[in-house]
């Protein structure tokens, strides 16, 4: 069982901006080659970091509003919320030791 939880546009304020914990916001498109080599280390850093960070993922053509919003331009994009407020991101795909490296600037360990 996956412990990413797939979210639209009409979730993403009760599954991001109020949610009590860190929330790592995964944007990917079904095209997106780069998106489908990084998808199993997003799955991997949300069971590894699962007791102190949800992960989401929003596919982006039939999400606008939270694309617009938070200004991706390219997938995969990752954007780590706490308190409804982007703290850190980042655009291109990347193996699971950088994505480890990416959260541990902003998480407590």
């Amino acid at each position: 069982m996956s412990n990413v939880v797939t979210i639209a546009d009409p979730q993403f304020s009760e599954e991001v901006l109020d949610a009590a914990q860190p929330v790592l916001v995964y944007f990917w498109a079904g095209w997106c080659g780069p998106c489908r080599l990084m998808s199993p280390a997003v799955e991997a850093v949300a069971q590894q970091y699962g007791d102190r960070l949800k992960v989401v993922k929003m596919e982006v053509d039939p999400n606008p509003d939270a694309v617009a919003k938070y200004q991706v331009e390219g997938v995969p994009a990752l954007r780590l919320f706490q308190n409804g407020q982007v703290i850190q991101s980042t655009e291109g795909a990347m193996n699971q030791k950088k994505l480890e490296e990416f959260l541990n600037l902003s998480l407590p360990a």
